[in-house]
């Protein structure tokens, strides 16, 4: 058994569900201590959060990821227990396999190679994980990086480990996420008896047209690296129940994921122009859930692009569809930030598994990028 497989069975027998680290960060800072890094621990609430590095020099190069995993589902459903590492049929099985603790374990057995290797390598390696990216998000990774920036710590590149592949590892690297920007619309009405139209005012009737407007808009053209920018409502709520009510109101549920060709406040103006266009009575919340970020291509696409290939002999294709990740923060404070990982075909699912042939090749993809910056 290689150091990578059974340092992902020791993972995964860790019962992490969000945002219990149940032990995963200490475990890995007992393992990066020898190799010098100095590790610190950052709670925040019910979070754990793992700050570690090594060396003091830039180009900083920083392994981010998540020690927590989703919740497991009715456990009757799993072939084997989800925090009991299972081999079968060359898969290993197991909540937290594809997402993401085999990552993690990946990259912490590839630094120690390489620095093992390599001890008087340029620059500096970190490690930023937390137990908080399958919840809310608000103790993670955001208020590890706000630390790092009160204190001057510049980051330079960093990768996240999130699973990306789709077919085969290494044929999708994520270099970019869209934006995530909610509203909540409430439009007035006047409730009334349904066979009295003319005593009340339907919010329905009135939102009905606004909203084909709002669906039918193009919003932008998108960019090289991102599809056009969407605007898609999830929920519909009015009435009362009953069949003769005209509702006093409806509220409907919306959401962009917008590109880098967008800007909040520009979505936000131009939702706001289209609704005031109809002089109806309206509240709208807003919620932005995240930002946009994009790393084109350059020294750190193109160095996990040559490991991938140098390793798979796949020419990775670069990509920035999918939800949010934790790199939205990360982006903030790092100018370069690329997500890597085996494929995600059984994330959050029952029996969640990764291909055994998939985790030696996934260390030294990570390995060979540290090669790639450092030396």
């Amino acid at each position: 058994m290689s150091k990578t497989l059974a340092l992902t069975q020791e993972l995964i027998a860790l019962p992490s569900v969000t945002p219990d680290d149940a032990g995963c960060q200490q475990r890995l800072a007992d393992l990066l201590g020898p190799h010098g890094f100095s590790c610190e621990r950052i709670p925040s609430g019910e979070v754990t959060n793992l700050w570690a590095r090594r060396g003091t020099t830039r180009p900083l190069v920083v392994f981010a990821g998540h020690t927590d995993v989703v919740p497991t589902g009715p456990l009757e459903q799993w072939t084997s227990p989800p925090f009991a590492p299972t081999i079968r049929d060359g898969k290993l099985y197991g909540r937290g396999a594809a997402d993401m603790k085999t990552s993690i374990a990946a990259m912490v057995v590839a630094v120690e190679e390489f620095v093992t290797a390599h001890p008087d390598h340029q620059g500096s390696i970190g490690f930023l994980l937390t137990s908080d990216e399958e919840g809310p998000a608000t103790d993670g990774t955001v208020v590890v990086c706000e630390q790092l920036v009160a204190r001057g710590e510049q980051l330079d590149y960093c990768i996240v480990g999130e699973p990306t592949s789709s077919e085969k590892l290494g044929d999708t690297v994520k270099n970019g996420r869209r934006g995530s920007l909610s509203g909540k619309l409430t439009i007035k009405g006047i409730q009334g008896h349904i066979a009295y139209p003319q005593l009340a005012k339907n919010p329905i009737h009135l939102a009905a047209p606004a909203l084909a407007e709002l669906a039918a808009e193009k919003w932008d053209d998108g960019n090289e690296y991102y599809l056009p920018t969407s605007w898609q409502m999830s929920n519909i709520h009015a009435g009362t129940g009953a069949s003769n009510v005209i509702p006093g109101e409806v509220v409907v549920d919306f959401n962009f994921r917008f590109s880098t060709a967008s800007t909040v406040e520009g979505l936000q103006q131009r939702v706001h122009a289209i609704l005031d266009r109809y002089k109806f009575e309206y509240v709208l919340k807003w919620t932005v859930s995240g930002h946009p970020f994009l790393t084109p291509r350059g020294t750190l696409c193109d160095a996990i692009s040559a490991a991938i290939e140098a390793e798979t002999g796949i020419a990775t294709e670069l990509s920035t569809t999918g939800g949010t990740s934790d790199g939205r923060f990360i982006a903030r404070i790092c100018p370069q930030v690329i997500e890597f990982g085996p494929p995600n075909a059984t994330i959050h699912k029952i029996d969640e598994h990764i291909a055994v042939a998939d985790i030696e090749p996934l260390k030294n993809i990570y390995r060979r990028l540290l090669e790639n910056l450092l030396l």
